[in-house]
Order: C-alpha cells, then structure tokens, then sequence
C-alpha cells in the first residue's frame, strides 16, 4: 500500500491543524494505521494508533487530550486532528500502515509508511 500525508505547516503555538493520510493500492480496511512523528536529532516516536473499525484509538501521553486519531475506510484517508498544538510538537509527522490485527506504538511493527509531513509550532 502506498500512503500519501499531507496538512502539515506552519502555525502559532495554541493553533490547529488537520493531518491527512490517503492509501492506495491496499485494502485500507484492513491496517491499523497510526501516526509518528520525529524532530530533528530525535527517534521516530509514537503518536496515535486506530485499529481497523475504528473503536480503538491509542495516544501517546504527550498527545493524549489534544490530538484525536480517526478513520474513513470509504476514503481510505486517516486523520490526526491536533489542538492546543506546542513548540515542541514541532516534527515530521509520518503515517504507518500495520497489517497485523493488534494496535502498536512499536515503529517496527508497521509495514507500511508514508513520506512524511512537516509540523512547525512557533512559540
């Protein structure tokens, strides 16, 4: 499956924004998907995870409360709306496709990733 992300930009800290992930040439249906992120000179780390139906969503802490994760397997596009967004949420966010049926916060367990979109929060 191909994955492209998009939505990502520059914007104000306490602003908004939308990210998108379109698949193709899968059956998005059947991932769970989830969202990365990596700032500059630090390791790729979780952000959200949602699992095929939709009925469970994961956060890592520093998200959770701000950003919610959901799906449109009729799009086949995933989301990550992010709120109150912070200087240090400032990243390269990437979306991932995992074709096992178990959520993970493990960047190794996905199969799939997208090329990534830019975040920048200023203070």
């Amino acid at each position: 499956v191909q994955l492209q992300a998009s939505g990502g930009g520059l914007v104000q800290a306490g602003g908004s924004l939308r990210l998108s992930c379109a698949a193709s040439g899968g059956t998005f249906s059947s991932y769970v998907m989830g969202w990365f992120r990596q700032a500059p000179g630090k390791e790729r780390e979780f952000v959200a995870s949602i699992i095929r139906s939709g009925v469970i969503r994961n956060y890592a802490d520093t998200v959770k409360g701000r950003c919610t994760i959901s799906r449109d397997n009729a799009k086949n596009t995933v989301y990550l709306q992010m709120n109150s967004l912070k200087p240090e949420d400032t990243a390269v966010y990437y979306c991932a496709a995992d074709q096992s049926a178990v959520p993970s916060r493990s960047a190794q367990r996905y199969d799939f990733w997208g090329q990534g979109t830019q975040v920048t929060v200023s203070s």
